[in-house]
């Protein structure tokens, strides 16, 4: 009876493993949100990372983290790094591409809880007298990253913080 129990859990562990081999390269995490503000009003809020701190999901997991800034904090090249508590780990940002008032992408770094090297954007796109933001991030998945995402997916992982950010973003620039 051990031997059957033991033949069956390393069929499951392999079958797991199989499948986690199967899924994409990389993926892709996307949340949108309509604010009524035009994208001149909410753009610094994104492009400015010391402006970034009054909307950023990831502030209020660890108020006392330690951040660094860069020579300068908006546009491009402008730097942000950041050490915290479990919730935000440790990392760094950087803008790569700033097109006021409608696109802006940063190149993340991320060395704990684990290193991923990603990229976030952000369009903004006039819609009448509203803006729709659309915040993405692109990275890849590495093997052991697929395992993971077979129990627990990146959209679940972050897509909650995107959209409280997102809803952060629509409260500070509607006023």
């Amino acid at each position: 009876m051990l031997k059957k129990i033991i033949i069956a859990v390393v069929v499951l562990i392999a079958a797991v493993l199989a499948f986690a081999a199967t899924r994409p390269d990389t993926f892709h995490v996307e949340r949108s949100a309509s604010i009524k503000a035009p994208p001149e009003k909410i753009f610094p809020f994104l492009n400015d990372f010391k402006l970034s701190q009054a909307w950023s999901p990831w502030e209020k997991k660890d108020p006392a983290m330690k951040r660094t800034f860069g020579k300068t904090t908006s546009g491009k090249g402008a730097y942000y790094g950041w050490e915290g508590n479990k919730d935000v780990g440790k990392g760094s940002m950087e803008v790569a591409e700033s097109t006021p008032p409608s696109r802006l992408v940063l190149n993340l770094t991320f060395l704990e809880p684990f290193e991923a090297h990603n990229t976030a954007t952000y369009v903004l796109k006039p819609e009448g007298d509203s803006t729709k933001v659309t915040w993405s991030i692109d990275g890849p998945m590495p093997y052991i990253s697929k395992v993971v995402s077979i129990f627990c997916d990146m959209d679940t992982l972050i897509g909650k913080d995107f959209e409280t950010g997102l809803a952060n973003l629509k409260a500070i620039t509607e006023k």
